[in-house]
């Protein structure tokens, strides 16, 4: 079903367009993630297996460190935001935290870790902001919020939850707070108990929780 929603897309003409742009950044600059991995947060699952989306802006922008997953990361560093969120998963669920940046175990699990912009210049963040992937991006999230099954939407920062007008089915959940920056996170991330709050409503729903150990 995701081929659904995403081939719809990538016949529109703005999408066309984007495309045309994107390749030739991919030419001629250095541009993450791998050209291969820009779609990466779609491959792991079904969208009938969609049980938790989690919006992200744009990938990380050094060497070794985006693949396709909003957070999550290939570099043994971990990024400042993504180092909040694992001191925040550790309070909330009581577990141990490891060393490990790649949340690819929680996207195999139905976690869409969702940029709303897909790829980025090196060194340059935001780079890529206004070229159109915003448009595709809230299509496709717009596209999401129909679905009937139970889905958990967090919505980390103002910039994702410019994205709750679009969540009105009863049958979903909105977690929101501040961004896990280090700018942000005392303000309201720290002890809002994503995680646990995700698990309580996934499994009243009769739905199998997230492992989200690292």
């Amino acid at each position: 079903m995701w081929n659904d929603i995403l081939n719809k897309e990538f016949q529109k003409e703005y999408f066309i367009k984007l495309k045309e742009k994107v390749d030739v950044l991919y030419k001629t600059k250095t541009i993450y993630p791998l050209y291969e991995d820009i779609f990466n947060a779609f491959k792991y699952f079904d969208l009938k297996d969609l049980k938790v989306v989690i919006l992200g802006q744009d990938p990380y922008h050094q060497p070794n460190q985006a693949h396709g997953l909003a957070f999550s990361t290939l570099d043994s560093k971990t990024p400042k935001s993504l180092i909040n969120i694992k001191k925040e998963l550790e309070n909330d669920l009581n577990i141990k935290v490891s060393n490990n940046n790649n949340l690819t175990n929680w996207a195999i699990q139905g976690v869409l870790l969702l940029n709303t912009i897909l790829t980025v210049e090196e060194s340059k963040p935001l780079s890529h902001q206004n070229i159109g992937w915003e448009v595709f991006t809230l299509n496709v999230f717009k596209e999401i919020t129909k679905l009937n099954q139970p889905i958990v939407f967090i919505l980390w920062g103002k910039n994702a939850e410019k994205y709750e007008r679009y969540i009105n089915n009863p049958n979903h959940l909105v977690i929101k707070s501040s961004h896990p920056s280090p700018f942000s996170a005392r303000i309201s991330f720290f002890g809002s108990k994503p995680f646990s709050k995700t698990n309580n409503f996934l499994t009243k729903n009769n739905i199998i929780p997230i492992n989200f150990k690292l």
